[in-house]
């Protein structure tokens, strides 16, 4: 699977991957937003911006870029990035279907993105990716699955995901919501022909919610590589919004909060890959600092003190401005 590539990798920052929802799109939910982008938002700067994101990326050892369909224009963007160097072929490019993006290139619209799990779905935007990304698709993974998801009960669709992980794509899943473990378990539970389907699974996990945790371990010790997203919890573990324990932490490690927020993660055992959601090259930079943050047992525990039950925290997330 392509994430093996990641295992001889020598650079400190090879197991943090770069995620593009903050920068595909004009709007997203991340609190700091307009400081981060300012005015212009246009598809252009916003190319130009992915463009360096991902050259300082690369340069600095990150080997994993994930993208999605909702994302905007972020396969697009991802795939003149690719064009223009051949060099990158270590790099692991993963994105996901089962949400299309709606907001028209603007950040007050009604509806940003809309969920459709449905196998027709997958078949329209699995070739709205190939179009774009073609061989240098590594991870195609089902977007934001909850219990009730069709998705974990569609046989037809499991089978044309079967399909596409025998011609080389590994298939994933990506989970959202209270009930993230139920979903990782259900999704665990799933196979074709005896087989299980799906390979990895990205998941939100961060100081604040780590209710995933148990299934994400048991996901791992079944094989499939773990894949951590929101790290930073959209904002609200990066500065000025960090609590003050997180503060009083990074004081002590002499780094940043996102990256005392990422490094906590990085220290689970069953994480594969942390994603960095930087919007400025600043910003990558403080988060990549995460790989040599070392946490004490006596840091962790102090931490610890910050989790929310998952119902308060994605409540609190629901309610995040799209700006």
């Amino acid at each position: 699977m392509p994430f093996a590539r990641l295992a001889t990798a020598t650079t400190p920052t090879c197991h943090i991957g770069l995620g593009l929802a903050a920068v595909g799109r004009p709007g997203y939910i991340n609190l700091g937003r307009d400081d981060d982008l300012g005015d212009d938002r246009g598809v252009e700067a916003l190319r130009t911006r992915t463009h360096e994101l991902l050259d300082a990326a690369y340069a600095q050892g990150v080997r994993y870029f994930d993208a999605a369909r909702s994302y905007g224009r972020s396969e697009e963007f991802l795939a003149g990035w690719l064009d223009v160097h051949p060099e990158a072929g270590d790099v692991v490019i993963g994105s996901k279907w089962g949400y299309t993006y709606t907001a028209g290139w603007t950040t007050d619209a009604e509806r940003h993105e809309v969920k459709d799990h449905s196998l027709a779905a997958y078949e329209r935007q699995r070739a709205e990716s190939d179009a774009l990304l073609g061989e240098r698709l590594d991870l195609y993974q089902i977007h934001s699955v909850t219990p009730e998801s069709p998705a974990l009960t569609d046989k037809e669709l499991h089978a044309r995901l079967a399909e596409a992980a025998a011609q080389g794509v590994t298939v994933g899943f990506s989970t959202s919501g209270p009930a993230q473990a139920d979903a990782i378990r259900a999704a665990l539970a799933v196979t074709v022909d005896g087989e299980p389907l799906f390979r990895t699974v990205q998941s939100t996990y961060n100081a604040l919610e780590t209710s995933a945790g148990p299934a994400l371990a048991e996901a791992h010790e079944a094989g499939l590589t773990v894949i951590v997203k929101e790290g930073m919890a959209n904002g609200r573990l990066a500065a000025p919004n960090a609590p003050e324990v997180l503060r009083a932490v990074a004081e002590e490690t002499g780094l940043g909060c996102d990256a005392v927020a990422l490094a906590v993660v990085l220290r689970r055992p069953w994480a594969g890959v942390v994603l960095s959601g930087a919007a400025t090259t600043g910003q990558l930079a403080s988060n990549l600092h995460a790989a040599a943050v070392d946490l004490t047992d006596e840091h962790m525990d102090r931490l610890a003190v910050l989790v929310e039950q998952p119902g308060a925290y994605w409540e609190r997330r629901g309610q995040l401005p799209w700006h």
